[in-house]
């Protein structure tokens, strides 16, 4: 549910952002987006609780909860002063892990697509496409509303695999390569002069790469941090992740630019899903939960 939010995002707002351009200009979607973030935090603050401090949460609830291991007093002064310090070894742990490298490199090429998708794939669509901002703004919504699906389907799959009896680790790898896999197929949108082909392989395309996401990226990064650096753990993997949003965007243009069309930057994005697949195919191992010793 997580990684599918931004997905769901997409979805909404590139046709509201499409609309608001062209009804008063480029600026309109840059302080809808502003006031829109105030009105979150607001609601985020009057909604959200501590599970002990919860004015809804029965005391069966909070046992439950509980006993099914959740940290519900992760919070409290004595369970901030009872972690470990997060230490030098700790982070050479981290940097130095192959299992979690190949993790960093799943999360950069899963990411790298997205960039490409909230950047150039409607510019793609008004420049070689013919379309305009209101029609581009529309169809972005379909390849988002499939990614959102498939990013629930990718992580409730990768949870039935478990209780089937599967291992973690495939549990997790499996729904990821076959996605990518999937992905794969954004490569054929340069084959086709068809604009609704186009906008079809681009939903497959991120049906394929929201499973990925759903299974084999936050979820991972669950499976391994260690207790003691949680949030370090998480903050290198996204770190390296949104390299590949700084990345995408800019390579892709030179690729535009160098090339005078889009046909080889597809391929530059579609060889993202390539190598994620093969990382977590051939290199990644098992997935295990690191520990700092």
């Amino acid at each position: 549910m997580f990684a599918s939010a931004s997905y769901f995002a997409v979805a909404i707002f590139s046709p509201f952002a499409g609309w608001l351009t062209g009804k008063f200009g480029w600026p309109a979607p840059f302080f809808a987006l502003g006031l829109i973030g105030i009105a979150s935090a607001g609601i985020w603050m009057l909604v959200m609780h501590e599970p002990r401090k919860h004015p809804r949460v029965s005391p069966a609830e909070l046992e439950r909860l509980v006993a099914g291991g959740a940290m519900v007093d992760i919070d409290s002064k004595l369970e901030r002063l009872s972690r470990p310090a997060v230490s030098g070894k700790a982070l050479r742990m981290l940097l130095g892990n192959r299992m979690l490298w190949c993790s960093y490199i799943g999360q950069y090429c899963a990411i790298a697509l997205s960039y490409f998708f909230i950047t150039w794939f409607p510019i793609y669509l008004v420049q070689a496409r013919g379309m305009n901002v209101m029609q581009a703004g529309l169809a972005t919504m379909l390849p988002a509303i499939a990614g959102f699906l498939g990013g629930i389907a990718g992580g409730a799959i990768s949870d039935s695999l478990i209780r089937h009896g599967w291992s973690v680790s495939w549990a997790r790898k499996t729904p990821y390569i076959v996605g990518m896999a999937v992905g794969c197929c954004i490569v054929f949108s340069a084959f086709t002069e068809s604009n609704t082909a186009i906008v079809l392989l681009m939903t497959l395309a991120f049906f394929g790469k929201g499973a990925a996401a759903g299974a084999g990226t936050w979820a991972i990064a669950c499976d391994t941090a260690p207790r003691e650096a949680v949030g370090l753990a998480g903050a290198i993997f996204n770190c390296i992740g949104n390299i590949g949003g700084i990345v995408t965007p800019i390579v892709f243009g030179y690729i535009v630019q160098a090339t005078g069309g889009y046909k080889a930057g597809l391929y530059f994005v579609a060889a993202h899903c390539v190598v994620a697949a093969l990382v977590y195919l051939v290199f990644m191992g098992r997935i295990e939960r690191v520990k700092v010793s």
